[in-house]
């Protein structure tokens, strides 16, 4: 029993015992000690103080309170009453009994900026800014990937983009029929589509120079000119791209280009004059894919696929179908989707799922509406996430203006694996 334990209760048994005539009141304050919540009157309760490990008896001894928030030190998890804990205080090498000692905090999270993963609180490890040259300890000094910092650290692989299908093929470009989308290049880019599909044709057989590249959506039929809809300046086009990409930050393009019917020369010479070859990215096949903070940061975020490998090495020009996969396209009906092998090495973590439905081989608006409204397109690309193993790297599409393929691939970013529960509507 403690030492001050013993007075306290001799003096209840005193006064109990009624071997005096008046209770006993030590303090003077009226109060007889047997109903004297403060015995001595030092401003601190008996009990209190014992919990303290003061004396309750004796007025002079009372409980050490540096912050004067009548807590005990002893007791109290603030002593100095600087809102910082007194062990977080010792692991942040401050004084937990000075308030003027406290932990550098930098974006006020209440986490030390030592003890701080993100002491900036830009959304970027310090570890990762520090590798990369940036100031952890300025949140003005970061770089933000396809809108929002934590993307940067997502691996290419490990992103889905939204990818339209002859992105090309639209009123706004001069074809007139058999078009794909209803508006160009400028609308899709400002609704988040990075992703392309575009098909490269030489005009006819006299305009077979690379100076005549042009894209254009050649119908599989005997004795048709390639581009019997109309034909886009691929040059413009590819040039209007690269502006676009310059006046961003931190997003990665894609291009998947049926390549059949052009040499790799006049493709390369394309891609090269447009300024996109330059910040082509080359990728060794099986080797893991990097991050898109490091595609955007080393100038190289533009990874270019072509469906026909070349014989000659054009090393920016990738294979598509070693580097990656698809599924099935081009169904007449919902019921014939799947998330089956469609072309390419199925085993590759970067992977297209085709999402349009055609009638007579034409791409059709009223179906595209149908399987690109949200929760269908959500759920389908779900279900293929789950079955495949790895999430759908492209979601492409016809009339990307119908239904909700943006949103849908916002939703996906947000989501860690096809389990976790889904996140609002954007």
């Amino acid at each position: 029993m403690k030492r001050h334990v013993v007075p306290v209760i001799a003096v209840i048994f005193i006064l109990t015992s009624g071997c005096m005539s008046s209770p006993p009141d030590l303090d003077g304050d009226g109060i007889s000690d047997s109903e004297d919540l403060d015995i001595d009157g030092d401003g601190w309760g008996n009990n209190i103080e014992l919990n303290c490990s003061t004396d309750p008896l004796i007025s002079i001894s009372v409980p050490s309170d540096i912050d004067g928030d009548l807590v005990c030190d002893f007791l109290d998890s603030d002593d100095d009453g600087d809102l910082w804990g007194d062990f977080t205080e010792l692991d942040c090498s401050t004084d937990p009994l000075d308030n003027s000692s406290v932990p550098a905090d930098y974006d006020e999270d209440m986490i030390c900026d030592s003890l701080d993963q993100d002491a900036d609180g830009d959304g970027l490890p310090n570890d990762w800014e520090q590798v990369r040259g940036f100031d952890y300890l300025d949140d003005q000094d970061y770089i933000s990937c396809h809108g929002m910092t934590e993307y940067c650290m997502r691996t290419y692989d490990d992103f889905t983009f939204a990818e339209s299908h002859n992105s090309f093929s639209t009123p706004e470009d001069g074809i007139i029929a058999g078009i794909n989308h209803l508006t160009g290049l400028q609308s899709q880019w400002e609704d988040g589509i990075r992703a392309f599909m575009l098909d490269p044709y030489h005009p006819s057989e006299l305009q077979n120079e690379r100076e005549d590249v042009v894209f254009c959506h050649a119908l599989s039929l005997p004795n048709t000119p390639p581009c019997l809809f109309g034909s886009v300046d691929a040059f413009e086009w590819l040039r209007s791209l690269n502006s676009l990409h310059n006046n961003s930050t931190g997003d990665i393009v894609s291009l998947l280009i049926q390549n059949h019917r052009v040499p790799g020369e006049h493709l390369e010479y394309v891609l090269n004059e447009t300024g996109i070859l330059d910040r082509a990215y080359i990728h060794e096949l099986g080797s893991p894919w990097p991050s898109i903070g490091d595609l955007s940061l080393s100038g190289t975020d533009v990874v270019i696929f072509i469906e026909m490998e070349y014989e000659d090495n054009f090393s920016k020009l990738l294979p598509a179908w070693k580097h990656t996969w698809d599924t099935p396209y081009g169904e007449s009906n919902q019921a014939e989707m799947t998330c089956n092998l469609g072309r390419g090495d199925s085993s590759q973590p970067v992977w297209h799922m085709n999402n349009w439905l055609s009638t007579f081989g034409l791409s059709d608006a009223t179906k595209a509406e149908e399987v690109n409204e949200y929760s269908t397109l959500l759920n389908r690309a779900l279900l293929c996430w789950e079955q495949v193993g790895d999430r759908p790297t492209f979601i492409g599409v016809d009339y990307w203006e119908q239904g909700e393929v943006t949103n849908v691939t916002k939703t996906l970013n947000d989501m860690a694996h096809w389990s976790d529960d889904i996140p609002p509507h954007p």
